[in-house]
């Protein structure tokens, strides 16, 4: 059975792994994110010896993932310190010889959540995650979704909470999606953890009324098949059933189809494939990249 490579590039560590192509995933190991030379280094090292047919990469952005571009392959402007401008691919390349599939983290988790998680038997799907950052891909048509560059869906534009106080945490943005639902927000505003807040806190409605804004827009402009919710914040589950109800309310019957209203527990799901997602998003990128 041939064997892949795959690598989930984190912020703060990178999971380098080996597979198979019905979506199995044999081992790992973790390695800190440092520098681009000390991380790939390690990286490269790992792989040296196992024979792998094709490696796919699935990593924190932005990057460039236009094949017809110049810098193809590269970080771009990451506020992670020293990646600016590291070619990722072209390391690869030279250090293993072998064709590689390279996409955003959050593209290669739609995309294994639909070859093997749960989109399974679908053409199109979206995985959000929500944790330290937000961040969402798709796939449409079985295709990963690209264009000018790839989708940057946790910097929309929400509505802000008629009783939200804070000022929205993004350095760019100040109170876009992810200046006001992620991790980091939700502990700035209440002062504790999201995974020390209780149930009933406040916080969760209008975690979820700001999430639920959010698929309400992706929903209205990509018509995924299904919309998978992932991340640390995510792991609060009682956040799901406000979220669906939040998206009901915010749609107001517009879209008459069953997924959105009695079947909306099966649209709005966790990912299928858990905290396995991003590795195994890497491995289908690797997957594809061999088939190409």
């Amino acid at each position: 059975m041939r064997i892949y490579g795959a690598i989930e590039g984190g912020g703060t560590k990178f999971v380098c792994g080996l597979g198979t192509e019905d979506g199995t995933i044999r081992e790992t190991v973790t390695i800190p994110t440092t520098t681009p030379e000390e991380t790939m280094g390690k990286a490269m090292a790992y792989f040296a010896d196992k024979g792998i047919e094709a490696i796919g990469i699935g990593t924190f952005g932005p990057i460039d993932v236009n094949v017809a571009s110049a810098t193809y392959g590269t970080v771009t402007s990451t506020p992670k310190p020293y990646w600016s401008g590291y070619d990722i691919v072209g390391h690869v390349k030279r250090e293993l010889n072998v064709p590689v599939g390279f996409d955003t983290d959050v593209n290669a988790a739609a995309l294994g959540e639909l070859l093997w998680g749960a989109a399974q038997g679908l053409k199109s799907c979206l995985y959000l995650t929500v944790g330290t950052g937000i961040g969402a891909g798709a796939v449409a048509e079985g295709k990963l979704v690209h264009g000018l560059t790839h989708p940057e869906m946790g910097h929309i534009l929400v509505r802000r909470h008629s009783e939200d106080q804070y000022a929205g945490g993004c350095p760019f943005h100040g109170d876009c999606l992810e200046g006001l639902a992620s991790g980091p927000a939700i502990e700035a505003r209440w002062g504790t953890k999201a995974s020390e807040l209780g149930e009933e806190h406040a916080a969760w409605r209008m975690q979820s009324y700001y999430i639920a804004q959010a698929l309400v827009n992706y929903t209205l402009i990509l018509s995924p098949e299904r919309l998978i919710l992932g991340g640390g914040v995510m792991h609060q589950s009682h956040l799901f059933p406000l979220i669906r109800e939040q998206v009901q309310g915010l749609l107001n019957g517009y879209v008459l189809h069953p997924a959105l209203h009695e079947d909306i527990h099966s649209y709005i799901v966790k990912p299928g494939l858990g905290d396995k997602a991003g590795i195994s998003g890497a491995l289908a990128l690797a997957v594809k990249a061999a088939e190409a």
